[in-house]
């Protein structure tokens, strides 16, 4: 995620690195690609306003389809328990086109992010 945030103009400190990982460590699960560890998604589902915190794929693995498959399974899971899923996206991420293509939109620009949501 570095170079996303440094493209950004976000240069991160070690105390913001370890914040980002503990941020809602309680919801992240390893995803397993042949059962091996391929990356890592947090996501926050409470009530009916959910949140993707993080979606991270070993590089390898980008731009292989995993990680439009694990959203397009995250937008069904919301779809079915009528829930909204919002996120975060650096502007310099290309995980915004996936993003858009998946039914995104942008609700809000701030100086580094879009903060996105795919309503209920």
């Amino acid at each position: 995620m570095s170079a996303h945030q440094l493209a950004s103009g976000v240069i991160p400190s070690e105390e913001e690195r370890e914040r980002r990982v503990l941020y809602s460590f309680e919801n992240a699960r390893i995803v397993l690609l042949g059962g091996q560890p391929a990356g890592l998604l947090k996501v926050r589902r409470e009530g009916l306003k959910w949140e993707l915190v993080q979606i991270q794929l070993l590089p390898s693995l980008h731009g292989k389809g995993l990680g439009t498959a694990l959203l397009g399974a995250l937008v069904a899971e919301t779809r079915t328990a009528g829930a909204s899923l919002r996120l975060s996206v650096h502007k310099a991420n290309p995980a915004r086109r996936l993003y858009e293509r998946l039914g995104f939109v942008i609700v809000e620009e701030r100086a580094n992010f879009y903060d996105m949501e795919l309503g209920a």
